[in-house]
């Protein structure tokens, strides 16, 4: 399949999952290897269950989601219940995009990638600076 330009208008879902699952792929070791075994799911908009729990009234308002147990605070002993997600929501990275125009979109969607996979890790802010410096 041949995606289209980064910079083309609306770009599809399967352009943003390229771009996150690159993202995924830039992470440093060893957290690249632990990476690539959480799901990663693009869509369009989180759904209304995601919303509720969250108290979010605009499906604009969140770009990305982690569901799981970060792995700072998982137990052998536990027994996982579904494995961990890193949910990336197009639309509204497109609206947040569109609305900052300063940033390219690739680098945004690494961003949102590395926030949430910083959710995964159990990462401090420091932790995440050390790896996503987009705002440079």
């Amino acid at each position: 399949m041949t995606l289209p330009a980064p910079d083309s208008i609306a770009p599809p879902l399967e352009l943003i999952e390229a771009m996150a699952r690159d993202a995924v792929l830039a992470l440093p070791e060893p957290h690249r290897s632990a990476a690539i075994h959480v799901v990663l799911r693009v869509e369009d908009f989180p759904d209304d269950d995601m919303l509720e729990a969250m108290g979010i009234e605009s499906p604009y308002d969140l770009t990305g989601l982690y569901e799981g147990t970060p792995l700072t605070e998982k137990s052998v002993t536990d027994q996982p219940q579904q494995p961990d997600t890193v949910w990336i929501f197009r639309r509204p990275i497109l609206e947040e995009w569109i609305e900052r125009g300063d940033v390219a979109l690739a680098d945004l969607v690494t961003h949102v990638v590395v926030h949430e996979f910083a959710h995964h890790f159990g990462w401090s802010d420091a932790d995440i600076a050390q790896i996503d410096r987009w705002w440079e």
